[in-house]
């Protein structure tokens, strides 16, 4: 048997194969053609603005200090990526969550065997607009806290050379709780009982949580790992909960 922490990444895996299988493809379109255009619009912006955002960030160093601005810039530019990284993550997300719901669903009735090509319902799509973005105003009353603390530690000197190790931390356990949420809430688990559930599992869920980030921020392959995501949060959902 695999290490927990091993058992996230299979699951991504599993959930690529799973999108890419006929009888799902159907479901991953819309969620699909919607990350693509905002990825193309947030890399555009990110390509003009990129050098003005990391001058924002970087530390006015006296003359004597100079020479540590070539060893600090890379570690700023890392910065700069992981911020455009969640701002991409957390608007397509939000904007994507009703498909991602429904995405969810169909994925749970396949895995379990009761139906290896689901129906397409713009009515069932629909009505589950509501409560997935309701949802997901939940996780970003989560994730803004921790996110401006996060925020404001990277514009302390000295103590803003631990904010990109402590991005990456908090990124993983996002990915967790973003996309295992859609099962759980489809199961009507509440949010309290979800979190728990995920820190009774804390290294599954950072393995398939780290797993999921690394597919993230890979330019191009993040569009289509979106909905692979969904799709191995939900076998995560499925055989972690027995």
């Amino acid at each position: 048997m695999p290490a927990p922490v091993l058992t996230g990444p299979q699951y991504l895996g599993e959930g690529l194969k799973l999108v890419l299988s006929p009888g799902l493809r159907l479901f991953v379109l819309l969620p699909l053609t919607i990350n693509l255009v905002l990825f193309i619009g947030i890399i555009s912006v990110a390509m003009q603005q990129f050098g003005g955002w990391v001058d924002t960030f970087m530390p006015t160093l006296p003359t004597w200090l100079a020479f540590l601005e070539y060893l600090l810039w890379p570690l700023f530019v890392v910065l700069v990526l992981l911020m455009v990284f969640f701002t991409f993550t957390l608007l397509a997300t939000i904007i994507a969550a009703p498909f991602n719901g429904f995405l969810a669903e169909k994925v749970e009735t396949v895995v379990r065997g009761e139906d290896v090509s689901p129906p397409f319902s713009w009515r069932e799509l629909i009505a589950m607009v509501p409560r997935t973005l309701g949802r997901e105003m939940r996780k970003l009353g989560y994730f803004l806290p921790r996110a401006l603390g996060l925020l404001i530690l990277s514009f302390i000197p000295v103590v803003n050379l631990i904010a990109a190790p402590l991005w990456v931390l908090f990124g993983i356990w996002m990915m967790a709780i973003q996309y295992i949420d859609y099962p759980a809430d489809n199961n009507k688990m509440s949010w309290q009982d979800m979190l728990a559930w995920l820190r009774e599992k804390r290294w599954q869920s950072l393995g398939f949580g780290g797993a999921t980030y690394l597919a993230l921020l890979v330019p191009g392959l993040n569009v289509l790992m979106m909905p692979a995501a969904v799709a191995g949060a939900t076998l995560f959902w499925v055989r972690e909960r027995g």
